[in-house]
């Protein structure tokens, strides 16, 4: 998935890593932390931490890279254990297996 911290920004710090669902599908868990919907009533963000209340843009990955909001062409990070994944089959170039950031 495509995660953003969005915390009263347009632009935050991204990453594209793994995510998993709770059972009933109303959470969303990467890296130790708990994501809540925001229901369709967050600016720019659609989810937020449990924990910390930040704001958070959290989405599947597009195919052309352009997961920021605005088209921003800004780094984002690539979890190491979802990079060949994310080079071969979201992006369709193995050429950039070894690439940490899209």
């Amino acid at each position: 998935m495509y995660i953003e911290r969005k915390a009263g920004e347009l632009i935050g710090e991204a990453r594209i890593g793994r995510v998993t669902f709770s059972k009933s599908g109303k959470s969303i868990y990467y890296s130790g932390k708990q994501f809540k919907s925001l229901k369709g009533s967050g600016f720019k963000s659609n989810y937020f931490e449990i924990e910390s209340g930040d704001d958070y843009w959290i989405s599947g990955p597009k195919k052309d890279g352009a997961d920021r909001l605005y088209g921003e062409r800004l780094p984002i990070d690539i979890d190491e254990e979802v990079r060949e994944e994310y080079w071969t089959r979201i992006r369709n170039q193995p050429d950039r297996i070894n690439d940490a950031k899209a």
